[in-house]
């Protein structure tokens, strides 16, 4: 649940008028890339009628895929990189047609990189519900409007299931290796519950084994935000005219989100009580820098995003309990065949080391006997996409030989 774009995953700043005077202008109805969009690097496959958990179907998916480096000759060198709640394919390389932010994971993916990709064909689909590309609420029905709200209740296990039929499609037998933070951590769990058989390597940084109430109860408020919102229309707001759409409840749940990403130290040295500008914020209309901070962060993810898409995938984080069905999660877990590192952030307080503590006791094939790697990061759990050092010494060590 991070900003997911290499703009937002620095240090929190002060924000400038220049990056205000950015965000003049009326947002669109929807942040979704659109067919007449221009296609950027992203590529395309077609996995045909999908089937959900919940029982509802679509008669065609699309996945939207970018990759790097070469698949050898018996597809033995895949790996699969999964995004988190709002990212997208678009993990290395710059903003430009088609792509409205640079490469979310660029200090981690490239040659000679943690994920080296002279040695690595690197595979980052958009998930199924995302809103850049992949089939979601914001995709044409039959019927020539978008899904909305008719889009089907969509599950992690939907979304790695999606994804198995689109590796079936690439001739990608095995995973190297599956690797994900955050909510990619949650997919990555689950390929490798699911599907051991077709992943030899796992990283699961900064997620957990179930997302707990409370966890729950914060991602309720956000999706409050954007139903309660007067221009959300119950999802029908695709032919708004610019201003005209969901975007101040969008750009709320975003800004009760961000709360959860950063470390409270991070925040209080950063900011402490600054003003925004000259103007006192108590009683003379003026700004706390942190509230500019906030409100610049939510109103850009608008530009890039899509109300109802955010509904989905946060519905489908909750979904996440790698042991629903199985027996619990300690037997979930046994399931798991791949070499196996596990990575928290002592300050993450939107999914606390205690999760990856649980998977990494349960899995046998950790590579550290049992236990997470916990690294010190004052960003709390958007350190996973700023600690590119840290987070690619963790891969490193499972990438070897």
């Amino acid at each position: 649940m991070e900003w997911q774009t290499a703009e937002d995953t620095v240090p929190s700043s002060f924000i400038t008028d220049a990056q205000i005077r950015s965000l003049l202008g009326k947002p669109p109805a929807t942040g979704a890339w659109r067919e007449s969009d221009p296609i950027g690097n992203r590529r395309f496959m077609g996995i045909g009628a999908f089937g959900f958990e919940s029982g509802q179907s679509l008669p065609f998916v699309r996945i939207a895929y970018e990759t790097w480096g070469e698949l050898n000759a018996d597809a033995s060198n895949a790996v699969l990189v999964e995004h988190a709640l709002t990212g997208d394919s678009h993990a290395v390389g710059e903003a430009g047609d088609g792509h409205p932010t640079s490469g979310w994971w660029q200090g981690i993916i490239g040659p000679g990189k943690a994920i080296d990709t002279d040695r690595w064909f690197v595979v980052v689909p958009n998930m199924l519900g995302g809103c850049q590309g992949t089939t979601g609420p914001a995709s044409a029905a039959p019927d020539g409007e978008s899904w909305g709200a008719r889009f089907p209740f969509t599950t992690i296990r939907d979304q790695v299931a999606a994804q198995a039929a689109f590796a079936d499609r690439l001739g990608i037998a095995k995973w190297a290796a599956v690797i994900g933070g955050s909510m990619g951590g949650m997919k990555a769990l689950e390929w490798a519950v699911g599907y051991p058989e077709r992943v030899e390597r796992l990283a699961v940084i900064a997620a957990p084994p179930v997302t707990t109430a409370d966890q729950v109860a914060l991602n309720s408020v956000q999706l409050e935000a954007i139903r309660t919102d007067p221009l959300f229309h119950g999802g029908d707001y695709y032919d708004a005219a610019d201003g005209e759409g969901p975007h101040r409840g969008l750009a709320l749940a975003r800004r009760m989100a961000l709360l959860n990403y950063r470390s409270p130290d991070e925040l209080n040295a950063r900011f402490a009580r600054s003003w925004q500008s000259d103007i006192n914020p108590l009683g003379a209309g003026g700004r706390f820098a942190v509230e500019s901070y906030l409100d610049f962060h939510g109103n850009r993810f608008t530009r890039r995003f899509d109300a109802n898409s955010y509904i989905t995938v946060v519905q489908a984080m909750n979904s996440h309990d790698v042991g629903r069905d199985r027996g619990g999660v300690a037997a979930a877990l046994e399931r798991i065949t791949a070499r196996t590192v596990v990575v928290g952030i002592d300050t993450d307080r939107l999914f606390p080391v205690e999760g990856q503590r649980v998977i990494a006791a349960g899995i046998a094939g950790n590579i550290d006997g049992g236990h997470a790697v916990v690294i010190r990061s004052e960003y709390g759990h958007d350190g996973f996409l700023i600690e590119d050092e840290l987070i690619g010494e963790q891969l490193t060590r499972l990438l070897v030989e």
